[in-house]
């Protein structure tokens, strides 16, 4: 997916918010938001939005000397979501429909995203919770995934933000795991699940995690590990997570199902949605992209 004239307020907007989130010094706030003004300047629109994401991070990070700003918040939205774990287990256990009572609360953890943005209070995420069990979904996409999951011999699961991995386990633990590798960043970046909150969320005893060797907000091939983009073209299917996946891998084939609510018009318009709506959707094109 491009990035469009309305993805530029978004990316002045989270370089203030993550600036003023990780440190209370002005001087690096004005550092990171001329840096940022000046690369938007400049930057191609055929790039996708989390290009730039990882732009902005990456400069704060050396702004601030700090290789894992949002270490805490991390650790924040994990300790919340493991509290949750038991009782959302007992839900998705005792539903007429583990698998689709999974599918909405794995979706439901993508609000915990500090890249949309940079404070997520616990209602919030409990009210995304409530809204994902009483709220419309596609019921044909959901069928399609249930059938392709019971198919294939070899599923990467790309995880996306912490907090949200420990949502994913409920779906993954309705998933065959002797077929299902996780997927997490290679190094922070933002509140992007790594391999440390794969184990803080239980995921490294479940099933076999490996690290994409990147530090993109997202999944941008060409920055990836040799190791990973092989891994990718040779799977039966790819379950992805998220927004900023969605944004740097929606050109990849019906082998790809996204998964994410849709938090900002410009990816509602994309997929031809409602804001807010939950989607469960395949890759639109024929082309497996390895570069």
């Amino acid at each position: 997916m491009r990035t469009y004239l309305e993805c530029v307020p978004c990316f002045v907007r989270q370089a203030l918010d993550a600036s003023t989130l990780v440190t209370a010094d002005p001087a690096v706030h004005e550092r990171v938001l001329r840096e940022t003004l000046r690369l938007a300047a400049e930057m191609r629109f055929d790039r996708p939005p989390p290009w730039m994401g990882q732009k902005i991070h990456q400069l704060l990070k050396e702004a601030t000397g700090n290789p894992d700003p949002y270490r805490q918040e991390k650790e924040r939205s994990n300790a919340l979501a493991l509290g949750l774990y038991p009782a959302l287990k007992h839900q998705v256990r005792s539903s007429a429909d583990p698998f689709a009572a999974a599918v909405r609360l794995a979706i439901a953890g993508n609000i915990i995203d500090f890249g949309c943005k940079s404070r997520i209070t616990e209602d919030e995420v409990h009210q995304a919770i409530e809204a994902a069990m009483r709220d419309p979904i596609d019921e044909t996409g959901l069928e399609d995934l249930r059938r392709s999951v019971e198919q294939a011999g070899d599923i990467l699961y790309l995880a996306d933000n912490a907090g949200e991995i420990v949502l994913d386990r409920l779906l993954l633990e309705e998933m065959p795991a002797e077929v299902v590798t996780v997927v997490v960043k290679g190094s922070p970046i933002i509140n992007d699940a790594t391999l440390e909150d794969a184990e803080a969320a239980g995921l490294t005893s479940l099933v076999k995690v490996i690290d994409n060797g990147s530090d993109v907000p997202g999944t941008i091939l060409e920055l990836c590990s040799p190791s990973f983009r092989e891994r990718l073209a040779s799977c039966d299917l790819v379950i992805s997570k998220g927004q900023g996946n969605y944004e740097t891998l929606s050109g990849l084939d019906g082998r790809a199902f996204f998964l994410l609510k849709a938090k900002c018009p410009v990816i509602a318009r994309d997929l031809g949605c409602e804001i807010g709506q939950m989607v469960v959707c395949r890759g639109r094109t024929s082309a497996w992209e390895t570069a």
